[in-house]
């Protein structure tokens, strides 16, 4: 089984705190979901995009990107587990990343950092103290996830088959845009005034 980056990447839910779609506000000349992609596909060799919400425009915008597979979650109302589920089910390596797609600011040198430190174990971003996103979790969790009720919890599993804290010097592994003040903020730091939503 060969080992190249692959990354999940979830962006099914709908994004109810934001009281607009997050994965389609502007980021710079594209949206937030583009910038998250980009980011990942810096060091990954693909990304498995996990749809649900409004499923069909994403699969119209990303359907012929070199770089994604679309994974549809049809049950994605039954929470975020079961997208994890459904994207994890198409990965092949020994290990995968687990991404959000309202993080458009983690650079490829995250995932970077967190492949060197491999091994049979989860590894998990850390910045000030704090742990982030994304997750490199090793292949042999796949048949567990998958063998999980809908309703299961991936940080009970990650302690589970074992957590590192990698350390690594970006806030941007916490920076994520549930809510429109959070968009706000993030987009006045990193984008032009003109290409920022509200």
């Amino acid at each position: 089984m060969e080992d190249k980056p692959e990354c999940v990447m979830l962006a099914a839910g709908l994004s109810s705190r934001m009281g607009a779609w997050k994965m389609m506000l502007p980021w710079d000349e594209g949206t937030v979901l583009d910038s998250a992609i980009e980011h990942a596909l810096g060091f990954c060799e693909r990304v498995i995009l996990v749809t649900g919400h409004r499923a069909d425009e994403l699969h119209v915008r990303y359907g012929n990107h070199p770089g994604v597979t679309l994974a549809y979650n049809p049950d994605f109302q039954q929470g975020m587990f079961s997208s994890v589920q459904c994207g994890i089910a198409q990965t092949h390596g020994q290990h995968f990343f687990l991404a959000l797609g309202d993080m458009p600011t983690i650079s490829p040198a995250v995932y970077a950092t967190l492949w060197e430190s491999r091994g049979p174990y989860c590894c998990v971003p850390e910045f000030a103290s704090y742990r982030g996103h994304p997750a490199l979790l090793p292949g042999s969790m796949r048949g567990a996830i998958l063998a999980t009720p809908a309703n299961g919890m991936l940080k009970s599993l990650m302690q589970t088959f074992g957590r590192r804290s990698i350390e690594v010097d970006e806030p941007a592994i916490h920076e994520d845009v549930d809510t429109p003040v959070q968009y706000q903020k993030l987009a006045a730091e990193w984008c032009k005034p003109e290409k920022v939503y509200g």
